[in-house]
């Protein structure tokens, strides 16, 4: 004899009214976040327009158009588990409502667009779970506060200078295992053997850009990673270590090239492409090994058991109950 699950006696918001609260989140927030002057220089800027501008190459984010589709993209990756958890929803959303309202006054309080930020994410993820429940709430908090990392740090600059001598450090040791022998001073680099003219590694090629990039990637690697948590955090953490070594890689690239190829070359061509042919494929390529080891050097193994799994409740013949 079947057992049927009790009906639930939590309120059905009417499909009417769910659309127009909908439609009404969706204004507020263009509203005070797209529209709402008071936040920029003069304030005359709104939170988005703020941080629209702010993906720019003095503070080392050009890649921060990129957020916007990775979000998009996240919440895609989770829709079908999105969709089955949607429940009438839960007014214990409104406490973190009231969180991002509070933040948001106090980012009108100081002109600070970037607190702004932070507000927005805390009342998009409240809505959610007021109209849709705290299943909703929890597969879309990620992709929601994401948003966060858009935002760059004034302070994260003032990072570049250790991370020029770490830089330089790298090159050098490499360079010397190549039989290049160079000479630092400062973050000026010459040729031992004066083969080349001295080459600066600036702020540009301290890595900091290539940093966040790469923590960009990473967080986003270790939230859609099967893994434990912990083992998440080592892959999102990860992005530093390997950010300084394929940094390192490609300055002593340039240096190796001067040397032994086409100084003009080094110094231009290979200087302004070396971080999307080089940095890039290399970090990646380290990223997939850590991962492979965190994994037992087998991330496929859980794979190929659910397949063959799957395959053998396929397979095997049904038997009609008596």
């Amino acid at each position: 004899m079947s057992t049927q699950s009790p009906p639930s006696h939590r309120p059905q918001i009417p499909p009417a009214a769910l659309w127009f609260a909908i439609i009404g989140c969706i204004a507020v927030i263009t509203f005070f976040y797209a529209i709402m002057p008071g936040f920029g220089p003069g304030r005359t800027g709104s939170i988005l327009r703020e941080l629209y501008q702010s993906w720019n190459e003095e503070n080392r984010f050009e890649h921060g158009p990129i957020y916007p589709f990775i979000i998009i993209g996240l919440i895609a990756f989770k829709w079908k588990h999105i969709r089955d958890a949607i429940t009438p929803g839960d007014i214990k959303g409104l406490v973190f409502i009231a969180i991002g309202v509070f933040f948001f006054l106090v980012s009108y309080r100081v002109i600070q667009w970037r607190i702004g930020v932070g507000s927005l994410a805390f009342i998009a993820s409240g809505m959610v779970w007021y109209l849709w429940g705290r299943k909703v709430f929890l597969l879309s908090a990620f992709p929601i506060f994401y948003i966060c990392l858009a935002v760059p740090l004034p302070d994260v600059q003032q990072a570049t200078v250790p991370l020029q001598n770490i830089s330089v450090k790298i090159s050098q040791a490499l360079c010397s295992l190549c039989g290049v022998d160079t000479i630092a001073q400062g973050s000026k680099i010459s040729s031992a053997t004066n083969n080349w003219k001295p080459l600066e590694i600036d702020e540009a090629c301290s890595g900091i850009r290539s940093l966040m990039a790469l923590l960009m990637i990473s967080s986003v690697w270790a939230y859609i990673a099967r893994m434990a948590l912990w083992k998440k955090g080592i892959l999102l953490l990860s992005a530093i270590p390997i950010s300084i070594i394929g940094n390192g890689l490609r300055v002593a690239s340039i240096f190796i090239m001067a040397e032994y190829g086409n100084e003009e070359f080094a110094g231009g061509t290979w200087h302004d492409n070396s971080g999307l042919l080089l940095f890039y494929p290399i970090s990646l390529i380290l990223m997939m090994m850590l991962h492979a080891l965190l994994e037992g050097w087998r991330p496929w193994k859980k794979a190929v058991v659910k397949r063959t799994l799957i395959k053998q409740e396929k397979s095997a013949p049904t038997h009609p109950q008596s």
